[in-house]
């Protein structure tokens, strides 16, 4: 059982973001944990499929050294972004300015369950060589493998942010966590987690971001160690929805009706309102509301009222169209 400390600072301070990065790394620790994971199934045949460039051989190898099977993931690896979705060029340059100190710290913590790789010992004496190889391995690893399914993704995460922001908004902190997985829950002053790991993390008024992830199975995961920012990453919700039909055929859709409201279509694979597309898009909520109207209006989009509220969801024809550009290129 784990404990993680709250004091008010801290509930005031939780937030929700999305981390490519973290989808990336976590990603090459789910392609060596495939026994784990039957609900990746689809990606994982693909993914084994994929083709890097030769020229990030030695990042990738590294990158697969600091995943491996039944092992811990440094911390370093996987800063949670500053701001709701994170891009990963940025969180890589936050990779890449890893004091070596840090570094150090962070990859004797893991440690605990599996000693370092052979790559990893050979290059901790130059940390400058070992972060600057990660980030092309994780660059790379991204490019082929995460980036064709990252709009779908993408979606999930931002639907599963969208609910769980209502959550606390409907309950507080309280409803978030105990609705948040079955295995924490709010008690008090502290969250209790059913975990192995025995952590007491004191957040120490530093807050608490919360990343939902597409790879996370059945735990909520913890910083390693007390000293690194912390974080929470749990399970997102219908990740399965994420592999039906096989990686997206970039820009298809954007290229038939603009990109403004291929992405609003894509969203809308679960309902949601036009306010909670807005925010999840940065768009003025009239202009939503005049994308929204076009594609009800040709039958890509049912409407219904709730109350004050009104969801959207693609229609049949809707998901007609965004099926037809995630099939794969039979060539």
């Amino acid at each position: 059982m784990s404990r993680i400390l709250f004091g008010v600072r801290d509930a005031a301070d939780i937030r929700f973001c999305i981390s490519p990065l973290w989808e990336t790394v976590r990603g090459r620790y789910v392609l060596g944990n495939s026994d784990r994971f039957p609900v990746h199934l689809p990606w994982l045949r693909w993914a084994r499929q994929v083709r890097p460039d030769p020229a990030a051989a030695d990042g990738l190898a590294l990158l697969s050294e600091l995943t491996r099977a039944h092992g811990y993931l440094p911390d370093f690896l996987t800063p949670a972004p500053p701001g709701p979705l994170g891009e990963l060029d940025d969180e890589l340059a936050v990779v890449a300015a890893t004091p070596a100190d840090v570094l150090h710290a962070d990859l004797a913590a893991t440690t605990q369950k599996l000693p370092l790789g052979p790559r990893t010992t050979a290059l901790l004496d130059d940390p400058a060589r070992l972060l600057g190889e990660l980030v092309v391995g994780a660059r790379e690893w991204h490019r082929v493998a995460i980036a064709p399914y990252w709009a779908r993704m993408r979606a999930v995460l931002e639907a599963d942010v969208a609910y769980r922001s209502r959550q606390l908004a409907e309950g507080g902190v309280r409803l978030l966590f105990d609705s948040l997985h079955p295995t924490v829950g709010w008690a008090g002053d502290h969250i209790a987690s059913a975990d192995p790991w025995d952590i007491e993390l004191d957040l120490r008024g530093r807050g608490l971001p919360l990343m939902p992830s597409v790879f996370v199975r059945s735990k909520v995961l913890w910083t390693l160690r007390e000293d690194s920012p912390p974080f929470a990453v749990y399970p997102a919700r219908a990740v399965g929805s994420v592999w039906e039909d096989g990686p997206a055929a970039d820009g298809a859709l954007a290229a038939l009706f603009g990109a403004s409201r291929a992405r609003l279509l894509d969203m809308l694979r679960q309902p949601a309102t036009t306010s909670e597309l807005a925010r999840r898009t940065g768009m003025a909520a009239g202009t939503v509301s005049e994308h929204l109207g076009v594609m009800h209006a040709a039958g890509l989009l049912a409407r219904s009222r709730h109350g004050r509220t009104v969801l959207y969801v693609a229609t049949a024809a809707g998901q007609s169209l965004l099926d037809a550009r995630d099939r794969p290129d039979p060539g």
